[in-house]
This record gives C-alpha cells, structure tokens and sequence, in this order.
C-alpha cells in the first residue's frame, strides 16, 4: 500500500474514532451540567445536549476531511508516524478549543442564571405605599 494512501487511512480512523469518543462523553458527562444550566429543565437540556452534539460533529468531522490533504512526502514508515503525530495532534487541540469554548459559553448562561436568581426578592411584596 502507498505510504501516502496508508497516512489519510490512519488519519480517518484516528480522528474520526477520537471525535466520536469525545462527542459521546462529553453529551453523556454535560447533562447534568446543563440541566443546572436551564435551572432543572431536564427536556431543553437534552435538546440543547443534543444539539450540541450534532454540531460538534458537524464542526470536527468538516474539520478532519478539510486537514485531510498534506504536502508532506511520505514514503518510509517515520514519515507516515510523523505526519500522522502532526495532524492527528491538531484535531486533538481544535476538539479541546471547541470543547472549552462550548464550557465557557455554559457557565457564563449558568452565571447569568444564578445571579438573576439570586437578584429576585425571596417572597413577594405584601404591602405598597402610596405616592403622595
């Protein structure tokens, strides 16, 4: 098999299994997070849960077939290693950006959420007063 050939085969199966095994963990660890997010509404957390993980996919298997060509030569066994470290590498670091940015989106609507919670009285008016 031609080494270049046997490098895009490698890559697909490394990154397209890394990025379903990401994509499950993280939809089967973040719901709990984001039910706590939308303030216990267990059916829009698995909506936005699913949603989430839809264009996560969409995003990182683009992603892998776009970084899919290289202008590396690859002919010997240390080139395909090579060349693999290096693209396999990428996709792992723009799988934890998207990850971390997906996070920090998330805490700050949880943020939100609290403080507007917390700004609320605790019960409601039980007297007003007139303006002269």
């Amino acid at each position: 098999m031609d080494p270049l050939v046997l490098t895009y085969v490698l890559y697909l199966l490394l990154s397209i299994g890394l990025t379903i095994w990401v994509g499950n963990t993280l939809s089967r660890n973040g719901k709990v997070f984001l039910v706590d997010v939308f303030g216990g509404n267990e059916e829009l957390a698995r909506t936005v849960n699913h949603l989430l993980v839809v264009g996560f996919y969409l995003v990182n298997f683009g992603f892998v077939a776009w970084y899919l060509r290289t202008a590396d030569a690859v002919g010997q066994t240390r080139e395909v290693f090579e060349t693999l470290s290096v693209k396999v590498g990428t996709v792992l670091i723009v799988l934890g950006v998207l990850h971390l940015g997906n996070v920090f989106v998330l805490g700050r609507m949880r943020r939100r959420s609290l403080h507007q919670a917390q700004s609320l009285p605790p019960v409601g008016p039980d007297a007003y007063t007139k303006l002269a």
